[in-house]
């Protein structure tokens, strides 16, 4: 979120959990990338919110009480109040339960987050929902790359690579005709939250269809050696491609991820390795 967006947002957030009957005295920035992520004080509830215009959040909310209602590891929506999106101030705010972390991610056994993914995937195939197809988010990735105006400091011959590597493995994957269903999109560790109740987890605005090595490639590398029936070549391809993907909007020039050049130009030289 636009640094300067910030202090609305919170107050909008702020604001709507007061209006609703809920305790606020304080808010805790938790996260802030696309959305903002608080904790709401002392009533302890997670606010997410973003600008009206650039969210699907009542998306988010539909398929989040529907995967939970089938049992599926997933984060729960605030049960104090009405389960749906509150607009203020040109913010779309949703409220969700809070889990204090018993865990910090990086020590998560690699078993325990398959079996998660595997559980939410499970959960996933029983639902019929209009989604893009994750070739769709590559094509983004394409564009983004191709438009020098919004990517003016890669260079040539980097974005002839990453232009290139989006193409024909977007390409290969597609045209394997292998099974597919809904996916998360982006299940990695940032996604994920360690609770009391086990792996829980978070952030559906990504949602696509596509095989599930595409959210396997997304995960830690041991995370695949854990998941029975995986295509390991098909896994390859993916994590390229995702990898391809996320440097490209490392190089968007509206990135406020905090390193995000550095991690670009590594990321760069991974790809070249990788193929």
């Amino acid at each position: 979120m636009q640094p300067s967006q910030v202090p609305r947002a919170v107050a909008a957030a702020m604001s709507t959990a007061s209006s609703l009957g809920l305790a606020v005295d304080d808010a805790i920035v938790l996260h802030d990338s696309n959305k903002l992520t608080l904790r709401l004080l002392p009533c302890d509830v997670l606010a997410r919110m973003a600008p009206v215009a650039h969210q699907v959040a009542q998306f988010e909310i539909d398929l989040a009480r529907r995967l939970a209602g089938s049992g599926c590891p997933v984060a729960a929506l605030e049960p104090r109040v009405e389960p749906r999106v509150h607009e203020r101030d040109g913010f779309a705010v949703t409220l969700w339960t809070y889990y204090e972390p018993v865990t910090p991610r990086r020590e998560v056994p690699p078993a325990d987050y398959a079996r998660a993914l595997e559980r939410l995937h499970a959960g996933m195939r029983e639902l019929d929902v209009p989604t893009p197809h994750f070739t769709d988010r590559v094509e983004q990735a394409q564009n983004l790359v191709a438009n020098r105006d919004r990517t003016p400091a890669l260079a040539d011959a980097d974005r002839e690579l990453l232009g290139d590597t989006l193409r024909s493995l977007r390409r290969a994957i597609g045209g394997r005709g292998c099974a597919e269903q809904l996916l998360h999109g982006e299940p990695h560790p940032g996604n994920v939250l360690t609770t009391e109740s086990g792996l829980l987890f978070i952030d559906f605005e990504t949602c696509c269809r596509g095989p599930v090595e595409f959210d396997l490639a997304h995960a830690p590398e041991e995370i695949g050696a854990h998941c029975p029936g995986v295509d390991q070549d098909l896994l390859r391809e993916c994590r390229i491609l995702v990898l391809a993907m996320i440097t490209a909007w490392r190089w968007d020039r509206a990135d406020q991820l905090p390193d995000g050049r550095r991690l670009a130009a590594e990321w760069l030289g991974q790809i070249r390795a990788a193929l």
